[in-house]
């Protein structure tokens, strides 16, 4: 069985005073979580506030129990490795 999950992450980026700066915060944090978790991700709301972000990363896997882990691994490691991002809220959902 296929099982297709996605991580939603509500941030709050404070130390941000433009569009400019944001993207230079966001772009790094997307590369970083697609090399070391292969995950498919991107900005998916609020990309014309320059303090806030929805990201959403996305996987297929065989088990739910796996994407399970995944996710929340990248989420603790969102939280260790981004100090200046605060996560608002986040939710995962299976299809």
């Amino acid at each position: 069985m296929m099982v297709y999950a996605v991580l939603i992450l509500d941030l709050r980026l404070s130390g941000c005073r433009s569009l400019k700066e944001k993207r230079g915060n966001i772009k790094p944090i997307l590369n970083r979580l697609h090399k070391e978790f292969n995950v498919s991700s991107a900005e998916i709301e609020k990309n014309d506030c320059w303090n806030e972000s929805v990201i959403a990363c996305g996987l297929i896997t065989n088990e739910k129990k796996a994407a399970d882990a995944q996710l929340n691994q990248i989420l603790h490691f969102m939280e260790n490795h981004w100090r200046n991002i605060d996560i608002i809220n986040y939710s995962i959902t299976y299809l």
